[in-house]
């Protein structure tokens, strides 16, 4: 009997080894997020760790299977093995998690969420996934790494020593007993004897969002959602499918038409998209922004038409493309560009320009590898591409490709030539990505990620304004629109409130040009990205049947709404309400307003109906 104690000692332990280096792990993250940390409540920040123990204890179980079946196996085998191949087996996964314990922690400031599945999507292109981390983050990290898993498996070699050297069984009758208990590893790996397994909305807990967060155990959230396939279950599904559709009709119907006469005074102008990465209305002055960052956009805005209610319907370029060029709504957990099997079914605004008789052009300045964007780009039958491998790489930053002021300079150049007319180019600017490396000063600094970003955005409207300055001298400039629009908010500057409130998604959208009649006025109507092409194809008299997830930009009716989502949820706003939904917990993180009911089944109607359709193509 002894001997069956000393095992169960040295499987105690080691199980509670894990619980203790996960409950670091959530000290670490709520360290390493102290401005967010110190919101919160001391009682709330302790219930991060009461709630979160029982994912840090399901995970601890998963990963106590192996050495709680050596330790049986140590009846047939020398227990000096046993506990050889347990320590080893420790080592490597010390090493393992505290990596991914460094890359959740990393990512939750640009991702908002804790790690999940998203990340191996870059897996393919690892210096994608290094893009944004500068080289003192890069080496930080590095760094602390060593030294966490070093001290970690210090620990945990002392532990396993200490209560190896006592373990031995002899006796064939203590094989049922330990059986027994490895088997007893299904209680806290479901959270108890409940009937639904334990899952994140147990951990959830706070009106706060970063409390429920912190509370996460971000490696058993990673794991979940790669072993969980959603295959073509649709799991937003809210209702049945002929009452989303009515829902969602009874109030996209009324919004299909402009209620104004045509801002153009030329049938078929020649248009200009330039797509400005990760503008947020946060630093655009003429949108009640920080009035000094983009003084040049600022300016523009009273020269034309300044949407002052627009929306990004997702966080990322590789939401955003999609959603301005297909009007699609990006899914809240997948990314439909990086499926070519279902981005070549999707409505394509170039391949309707080329319809209509125009030229169609996209510049990048980087590699369009990434997020599968080449693909996405030959499936809309876009003519000519330019991208990153025709600049000389001492142009490039060190991450993304040409500064931007070298990008469009070539954009700019192109245009000088004598041009095929109509024509429809697009240029998709990267300098103002994290880690906002410029060729130029910083005009706010470099001492922290705000006033870097502010800096970013401060470089490329400068060179914004240079190319608009070159337009207006050019011949075909009287018959262009030029439209500037990001392709998605960002989480920076740092914000007060929920993390996903329309603050972060709320994005610029100005268009200029000798082709409009209508000039100096400002949209408040609420859109989006998805009435974009919707909208442009209206204008051009052109055929977009086909966005059947649009509205027209110019409808003026106070049921306009603009809709986005994130990493399982969505935020539906209009003028009178808004209704923020987190999928995980199954409750609202906001809401407000007169509409805020009806916004509720909206955006749950749209979700439902837009992931149908993303399920539904082959």
């Amino acid at each position: 009997m002894k001997n069956f104690k000393n095992s169960l000692l040295f499987n105690v332990s080691y199980f509670f080894l894990w619980v203790s280096y996960f409950i670091f792990a959530r000290f670490f993250f709520l360290l390493f997020y102290f401005e967010k940390t110190k919101e919160l409540e001391f009682t709330t920040i302790l219930k991060t760790f009461l709630y979160g123990i029982q994912l840090d204890t399901s995970f601890s179980a998963y990963l106590c299977i192996i050495p709680f079946l050596l330790i049986i196996l140590s009846t047939f085998i020398n227990t000096t093995i046993i506990v050889k191949i347990i320590k080893w087996y420790s080592y490597l996964l010390i090493i393992f998690i505290t990596l991914l314990l460094i890359i959740d922690a990393s990512l939750y400031e640009a991702w908002g969420v804790r790690l999940d599945t998203t990340v191996l999507a870059y897996i393919d292109t690892p210096e994608v996934m290094i893009a944004s981390v500068s080289a003192y983050q890069m080496i930080s990290g590095i760094l602390f790494w060593c030294i966490t898993s070093y001290i970690f498996i210090v620990i945990f070699k002392k532990i396993i020593n200490k209560n190896g050297k006592k373990i031995s069984i002899k006796n064939w009758l203590q094989i049922p007993l330990l059986l027994l208990l490895t088997l007893a590893l299904i209680i806290p790996i479901r959270g108890g004897l409940q009937e639904i397994p334990v899952n994140q909305s147990n951990v959830y807990f706070s009106s706060k969002m970063f409390a429920n967060h912190a509370a996460v155990n971000f490696i058993w959230n990673f794991s979940n959602t790669v072993t969980h396939k959603t295959g073509n279950k649709n799991i937003y599904k809210f209702f049945d499918n002929e009452t989303a559709k009515s829902i969602i009709h009874k109030t996209r119907d009324k919004l299909l038409l402009s209620t104004s006469d045509t801002i153009l005074n030329t049938k078929k102008p020649n248009v200009i998209l330039i797509i400005w990465e990760s503008l947020t209305a946060k630093v655009v002055g003429a949108l009640d922004g920080e009035p000094n960052v983009t003084v040049n956009l600022n300016r523009l805005s009273k020269e034309g038409i300044l949407f002052t209610n627009f929306y990004g319907n997702g966080d990322r370029t590789d939401k955003g493309i999609p959603a301005i060029l297909s009007g699609y709504y990006p899914p809240p957990i997948k990314r439909i560009m990086r499926m070519p099997n279902k981005t070549r079914s999707l409505p394509m605004l170039p391949k309707k320009m080329n319809a209509l008789g125009y030229k169609t052009s996209f510049y990048y300045g980087g590699d369009l590898n990434f997020g599968n964007m080449n693909t996405y780009l030959r499936n809309a039958e876009i003519t000519e591409i330019v991208d990153g491998s025709e600049f000389d790489k001492k142009d490039w930053n060190s991450k993304w490709g040409a500064f931007d002021d070298v990008f469009m300079k070539r954009f700019a150049d192109d245009l000088t030539t004598k041009q095929n007319t109509p024509f429809f180019k697009i240029a998709l600017t990267s300098t103002s990505h994290e880690p906002y490396e410029l060729n130029d000063t910083y005009k706010f600094g470099q001492d922290s990620e705000d006033n870097l970003f502010r800096s970013s955005h401060a470089y490329t409207d400068k060179v914004i304004g240079k190319f608009i300055a070159f337009a207006k001298k050019q011949d075909w400039y009287r018959n262009t629109l030029i439209i500037i629009m990001s392709d998605h908010g960002h989480s920076l500057p740092k914000q007060e409130g929920a993390y996903f409130s329309p603050k972060k998604f709320r994005i610029p959208m100005l268009w200029l040009g000798g082709a409009l009649h209508k000039k100096g006025i400002e949209i408040e109507n609420i859109t989006s990205q998805v009435d974009f092409s919707y909208t442009l194809l209206d204008l051009l008299n052109g055929d977009n049947s086909e966005f059947k997830f649009s509205k027209n930009l110019f409808n003026t009716s106070e049921s306009q709404y603009a809709h986005y989502t994130f990493n399982k949820g969505f935020g539906t706003l209009s003028k009178n309400g808004l209704y923020l939904f987190d999928y995980v917990s199954k409750k609202p993180i906001l809401r407000y307003g007169k509409a805020a009911h009806h916004l509720d089944s909206l955006g749950k109607a749209i979700t439902q109906n837009s992931y149908q359709d993303f399920l539904d193509r082959k």
